[in-house]
């Protein structure tokens, strides 16, 4: 299994929209606002890379109004 955490930029204002999107993706495990330079951070469980990059390609960057994200992918030797 492989891990990532996304964490979003959002457009003011259009954060619960967003986060109501998040929800509805099928590999996505957790997801909570939060405060600072980001607004979300989300939790992908998948079991592999490609997926997680088709996931993020395809579902997240395809939300209206997400400003950017900065990805961060667990290593796979995790235990």
């Amino acid at each position: 299994m492989t891990t990532a955490y996304v964490l979003i930029n959002c457009e003011h204002g259009a954060e619960e929209a967003i986060y109501s999107q998040l929800k509805l993706i099928s590999k996505i495990q957790e997801t909570r606002s939060v405060f600072g330079a980001y607004d979300i951070v989300t939790k992908i469980e998948a079991s592999s890379v490609s997926l997680i990059k088709d996931i993020i390609a395809t579902k997240i960057l395809g939300i209206d109004k997400i400003r950017s994200i900065l990805t961060l992918m667990g290593s796979e030797k995790e235990k």
